[in-house]
């Protein structure tokens, strides 16, 4: 049986946590990951780049020059892209429906790949969920050179409360962060190289691009149950 170390926030190693079955056992697939992470990309594009040609340049339709008579080149237009403020030849255009399907078991199962990784690695731990009142950038940047992990990129993960609204007769689910969450996200915040995140919001691009993972333990159980098949 695989297992991750589990420490406190003073950095000291207090026990083991059994990894995610669904994690460890997951086959990695390479190709998948790939193509996960170049749909992401993909979709993160706003492919609003936009120039004029010379039919949309608004300018006068005088010739710049006699046609005859001056040694020159016949012109016909200002508008004409080798003049300054003409139109662009093959300029970049919108783009519309260039979105990249990601199907959701494809999503999962690559997740679940890079996690895999992550933990063949050694380089996902565990943190006792924290008690934090006040953010204390200090107490987190000890952390991390106490398991050996600053200077690095690492990403926290910690998990989210959910509460239920009822709005106009519609009851709706909110994700709302806790007070403990936003102490640990501001402490966090100001550390060179380090990022939070809600385990709801994070994407595989986030722990492909992470060098280390830190995660609550709560946080790893609410994962591992959402990237199962």
């Amino acid at each position: 049986m695989t297992t991750l170390k589990k420490y406190n926030l003073i950095g000291e190693e207090i026990g083991t946590v059994a990894a995610p079955s669904s994690l460890v056992s997951c086959v990695i697939n390479s190709q998948l990951i790939k193509d996960y992470i170049v749909a992401l990309r993909a979709n993160a594009r706003q492919w609003s780049a936009n120039t004029k040609g010379r039919s949309e340049v608004s300018s006068s339709t005088q010739k710049p020059h006699k046609q005859k008579g001056l040694g020159r080149s016949r012109q016909g237009s200002l508008v004409a892209p080798q003049y300054k403020g003409g139109g662009r030849v093959f300029g970049p255009k919108p783009k519309f429906d260039y979105h990249v399907k990601i199907n959701r078991k494809e999503k999962r199962l690559a997740m679940r790949s890079i996690l895999s990784e992550k933990i063949e690695a050694g380089k996902l731990h565990v943190l006792e969920c924290p008690q934090i009142e006040t953010p204390k950038t200090k107490v987190f940047v000890d952390f991390m050179k106490k398991i050996g992990v600053h200077g690095r990129r690492v990403i926290f993960l910690s998990e989210a409360s959910f509460e239920h609204f009822e709005i106009e007769g519609e009851s709706l689910t909110f994700q709302v962060p806790s007070y403990e969450t936003d102490a640990f996200a501001l402490s966090v915040r100001n550390i060179d190289r380090a990022h939070f995140s809600l385990v709801t919001n994070i994407s595989g691009y986030d722990l492909i691009c992470a060098h280390e993972i830190v995660i609550t333990e709560k946080a790893l159980s609410h994962l591992s149950s959402s990237l199962a098949e």
